[in-house]
């Protein structure tokens, strides 16, 4: 355990959890904790923590070596990063923290730990959460879109670049954040009232852009006619997995969306071998689209609510 580790672990100790906001300095400590423990969910990348603490309510605090982190919106914490816990120490953890005044439920429980400890239900409501399931791709079939299931994709492409050829493709830095964001916001103002979760997913791009660098955050922009009018914004996950966190492209565009999803799996190509393009939400349209790119495989999680 790091000195500074040590520090942390201390604040779980006390009557009342401390809790910890998500900062540049303690990235220090929980990036290779991260690392070390590898987690599918892109619920665990720092950078997406970091950028939607404020909008989602999240903290954290270290627990017996394990990293615990409370998401203040749904009042639940994160199923503990670290060594595995058996149901008991489970339910221990689950006393711990309704005794320090905090939820006693978990999210983000992977199917694995229930069929290995299927007596969990004795002790919790096992709840499937299939609007939060992450959809996991083959990087290396987005960036071919070949098949069948996949031709629609390519047409659009092709329609395209023929209807944009002077369509440039970039890396993304720190230097875009204004066209990003006027393109982002954009989105907001076709809707009135405005929906909650443009607006709320607004406020984390620019906090990722505000710290872009030091986030270790990457992208991809497609210009045309000299506007920005398509970006992704993503970050390493884990060894074998990028993080696609945000994805924008202008609708009166046509094409443009298929264009920035293949040019980011190029880009992407040979420095991973999956792409996590995160949840659903529910939303049907975004359902279908992210069927349509006929993932590798959808990761869905579920929530354990202490009987």
């Amino acid at each position: 355990m790091l000195p500074a580790q040590q520090d942390l672990y201390s604040n779980a100790h006390g009557r009342y959890l401390q809790f910890n906001q998500f900062n540049l300095k303690n990235k220090k400590i929980i990036q290779p904790f991260i690392d070390n423990f590898q987690p599918i969910s892109c619920e665990y990348n720092f950078s997406n923590l970091f950028s939607w603490q404020y909008v989602s309510k999240l903290s954290w605090i270290f627990y017996q070596e394990r990293l615990l982190i409370y998401d203040g919106i749904e009042k639940s914490f994160f199923m503990p990063l670290g060594k595995e816990l058996c149901p008991k120490e489970l339910i221990e953890l689950s006393q711990y923290l309704k005794n320090r005044g905090s939820s006693p439920d978990f999210a983000l429980v992977p199917s694995e730990y229930l069929e290995k400890f299927p007596e969990i239900e004795q002790y919790y409501i096992i709840k499937k959460e299939r609007n939060y399931a992450e959809y996991i791709y083959d990087v290396n079939e987005l960036s071919e879109l070949k098949g069948k299931k996949l031709h629609k994709k390519r047409n659009l492409i092709s329609q395209f670049k023929r209807n944009y050829p002077d369509f440039k493709v970039y890396s993304l830095k720190r230097e875009c954040k204004h066209e990003s964001l006027k393109l982002a916001k954009g989105f907001i103002g076709r809707c009135v009232p405005p929906q909650k979760t443009l607006v709320e997913e607004y406020e984390a791009i620019k906090l990722a852009f505000d710290h872009f660098d030091e986030l270790g955050l990457e992208g991809v922009v497609i210009s045309s006619d000299n506007k920005l009018i398509a970006f992704n914004i993503f970050s390493r996950l884990n060894d074998l997995t990028y993080d696609i966190q945000f994805e924008k492209a202008d609708i009166d565009y046509k094409g443009a969306s298929q264009m920035i999803n293949q040019e980011t799996a190029k880009y992407l190509k040979g420095k991973c071998q999956y792409l996590n393009r995160e949840q659903d939400l529910g939303i049907k349209g975004l359902r279908r689209a992210k069927m349509s790119y006929v993932p590798f495989k959808l990761v869905i999680p579920y929530s354990l609510i202490r009987k």
